[in-house]
């Protein structure tokens, strides 16, 4: 959305780009607090340092400015970017940020940047990311229109990386895992013949971020954890993480033998044991 400035990221302008007249009754005690836990400053200035990159340099600037160290495992799976055929990469979320912008540099470089995203629309304010997302906005008018965006992803020549659970993990007990899976991948999958390349991230965020989005989940209208996703990748910086890519599922394996949904969950288990 526009060029990079020293303030690309403007809280104000977001409210009142999200919210219409409304903004101005925000108070302005929390309108700070917003500016802060988004680290505006910080992210504003590291917007400016890099916005000579675009697409998956801009990517692996991030990876780098981040401190992320990936121990990628089974690179060998990631098949041939000249066998002339289109992919569905779809992966767990457990840090909800970090996550997509490293594997997002590991399918560019592979791919020499043919790929796109599905993403949450708010993610189109980062002018290095903007052109390789196809945004999603579920809640707003945006939402009429993503059946066709989705159709207009699968039918480019663009690989696809997604995120099937949508939002990203939860901690139930011990266990951090995702929401279950939306079948979207797998019908689209098959429509368009392409092959779904299974991929494990292993990471995690704060105890304060799960009590957080348990609460957030049971007791409010919103996903109000989602506010600290950015306060969250923060808090990783300079952490090593284990990346696993799993050997493709040819499209023909989901067959009528189970539902779409039956067979989103049967990569979503084929993930965990990555």
């Amino acid at each position: 959305m526009g060029q990079v400035t020293k303030k690309t990221i403007d809280i104000d302008q977001i409210l009142k780009n999200k919210m219409g007249n409304g903004a101005k009754w925000v108070p302005g005690f929390l309108v700070s607090w917003l500016k802060r836990i988004a680290h505006q400053d910080q992210v504003n200035e590291f917007l400016w340092e890099s916005s000579d990159k675009v697409g998956t340099p801009w990517l692996e600037a991030c990876v780098e400015y981040l401190q992320m160290t990936l121990n990628i495992e089974g690179l060998e799976h990631l098949p041939s970017k000249n066998d002339g055929k289109r992919y569905t990469f779809v992966s767990n979320h457990p840090l909800g940020g970090a996550d997509g912008v490293a594997l997002g540099a590991i399918i560019g470089r592979h791919y020499d940047s043919q790929f796109r995203y599905l993403v949450n629309d708010l993610l189109m304010y980062l002018p290095g990311l903007a052109p390789l997302c196809i945004p999603i906005n579920k809640t707003g008018h945006q939402s009429r229109n993503f059946p066709e965006m989705v159709k207009a992803g699968f039918e480019s020549k663009n690989h696809m990386l997604m995120f099937p659970a949508g939002i990203c993990s939860r901690r139930r007990g011990k266990e951090i895992k995702d929401i279950p899976w939306s079948k979207t991948f797998i019908s689209k999958s098959v429509e368009y013949q392409r092959d779904v390349v299974p991929i494990h991230f292993e990471g995690e965020n704060s105890n304060f971020f799960y009590r957080l989005a348990n609460f957030s989940d049971k007791y409010m209208p919103f996903n109000l954890a989602m506010l600290f996703l950015v306060d969250e990748m923060y808090k990783n910086v300079g952490k090593t993480f284990r990346v696993a890519i799993g050997e493709p599922i040819p499209w023909q394996t989901f067959d009528k033998s189970k539902t779409p949904l039956e067979w989103a969950q049967y990569v979503q288990d084929r993930v965990y044991t990555l």
